[in-house]
């Protein structure tokens, strides 16, 4: 193995926050937390929450590139006509360029949260050392809901490249040197076999239900990284299994109003096993915390509150994804999904289609939504309504919450691992499609199909997180990425290592 310049590694992946702890209003605030050794006791528990506060902020603040870059891909997202970002544009028609900035930030960003994760984890192994009784157990904990956002975030990097580094210290030079690449599935197992651990110290309940940090990861959040890491490894009985736990608990449901449930109302709900927490704290000034919306919001719009921007255009629904719902007469999911213009309901209209009076360019909270050069359509899952905005805030989506991880998923996930032949655990495949059927207002079905599965998948997670294209190259389904003049192969299942990293890292060309 070539000598590594240890300096380029840890420019390109530490870049640890040092900030204070401070109280919380109705969720957790997640802005502010200690990742700095210099001033820690390590004999007061009570500083040990530090760590942890600054690990969930790490982990929230996500780069605005990032969900773009991994959604990209699938065949229900479309690039916005990006002059000033061509290739990210030719990122979604699989033309990679591994020089692109986008790319490395993605890789930078992922693995210098996973040390900073590492440190936050060495920092309460320290305290543990000084702890006893409850203060054991709650360090414990602390250090398994750290498992967990490291988990995810390793999931992440390997879905996107395929074969990729662990990092399980804040010393990355030494563990490339000792343990290498590791295989995809050698990342997916890690992530099985790390949540195993943290399920036994992690709280048995909603993360809506923590009363300590309400809405944190629990043992359903671990149940649900394990589910999915073995969902790519293939491994049904252990989907079955921890999608199963989560079912079984009886601790989660579906939020009634598919539409809301991306919005302010839905935030925190019962069906949320994971999701990222911003707020400006009720408040028209003053600090707050957000994750920038506005590469996914429409460029022209009329929004019914004053004053609230509009976004940049960068990203869309697939004209494909639209026509496919409404083939099935979806509404619900429909409306919620998708932001219509003018231009693109004329592109319907061409393609044949009659237009239902449930298709408008008026969003059902009021906002009008005019033609922009970009796109013919913008995500509604990432739209948060003017009026849900709080009073003298005018960023885009400002303070609204990103869903990671819904009970949706894990319906639909137990669902697939049955058909295909895994032990249920007190409900059928049937049962579990249908209760996500049903609240979509879709009539059930009986004696659901792989087929069935995957299109209801298609119908309720579209742009979310890039889960629709990781089901398809999972599947080896290139025929449902080749569309609209796109020719998908094996080739193109994992972006190329970025530069950057190639030069600084045994990563090979």
């Amino acid at each position: 193995m070539k000598n590594l310049n240890k300096n380029i590694i840890y420019c390109c992946l530490s870049a640890v926050l040092m900030l204070g702890l401070s109280s919380c209003s109705d969720k957790f605030d997640t802005r502010e937390g200690q990742l700095s050794a210099s001033n820690l006791d390590y004999t007061d528990p009570s500083q040990m929450i530090g760590a942890l506060i600054g690990a969930y902020n790490v982990v929230g603040t996500r780069g605005w590139e990032e969900p773009l870059l991994l959604s990209v891909r699938g065949d229900d997202v479309n690039a916005g006509g990006l002059g000033d970002q061509q290739p990210f544009a030719d990122t979604d028609r699989y033309v990679y360029n591994k020089d692109y900035w986008m790319y490395n930030a993605l890789w930078n960003g992922h693995y210098s949260d996973i040390i900073d994760l590492n440190t936050a984890i060495l920092q309460l192994e320290n305290f543990r050392e000084f702890m006893d009784g409850a203060d054991v157990n709650r360090a414990d904990q602390y250090i398994a809901e750290i498992k967990v956002l490291r988990a995810w975030l390793h999931l992440n990097i390997t879905r996107t490249w395929g074969d990729v580094y662990i990092y399980n210290t804040n010393e990355p030079a030494t563990e490339i040197e000792e343990n290498g690449i590791s295989s995809k599935e050698e990342v997916l197992q890690y992530i099985s076999d790390q949540m195993d651990e943290a399920i036994q110290d992690l709280p048995d309940q909603r993360p809506n239900q923590r009363a300590d940090l309400p809405g944190g990861v629990t043992k359903y959040t671990a149940y649900a990284l394990k589910a999915l890491a073995n969902l790519e490894l293939e491994n049904y009985d252990k989907v079955a299994e921890a999608t199963g736990a989560i079912i079984s608990s009886g601790k989660f449901s579906l939020y009634p109003d598919y539409y809301q449930l991306f919005k302010k109302p839905g935030e925190l709900s019962d069906e949320s096993l994971f999701e990222l927490q911003y707020s400006d704290f009720a408040s028209s000034t003053g600090d707050s915390f957000y994750h920038l919306y506005a590469p996914f919001g429409p460029q022209g719009w009329e929004p019914a509150r004053e004053n609230a921007s509009g976004g940049w255009g960068f990203f869309e629904p697939s004209l494909k994804f639209i026509e496919f719902m409404l083939d099935r007469n979806e509404e619900d999911r429909l409306v919620t999904s998708v932001l219509f213009t003018d231009r693109g309901i004329a592109e319907l209209e061409a393609d044949g289609y009659e237009i239902p009076a449930y298709v408008s360019k008026t969003t059902p909270s009021g906002d009008v939504i005019n033609d922009y050069s970009r796109a013919l359509f913008a995500s509604g899952k990432h739209y948060l309504p003017s009026i849900q905005l709080t009073e003298g805030r005018n960023d885009y989506g400002a303070g609204k919450n990103y869903i990671v991880i819904r009970y949706s998923e894990i319906l639909l996930m137990y669902a697939e691992a049955v058909v295909r032949g895994a032990s249920g655990v007190g409900m059928s495949a049937d049962e579990a499609v249908n209760i996500v059927r049903n609240r979509a207002g879709l009539s059930p079905l009986n004696g659901v199909t792989l087929e069935d599965v995957m299109d209801e998948k298609f119908a309720e997670l579209a742009m979310e997180w890039g889960i629709r294209y990781y089901d398809m190259i999972r599947l080896d389904n290139y025929n449902e990425l080749s569309y609209d003049g796109r020719t998908f192969s094996a080739a193109d299942e994992y972006l190329p290592y970025p530069q950057a990293q190639v030069d600084a890292l045994p990563l090979g060309d």
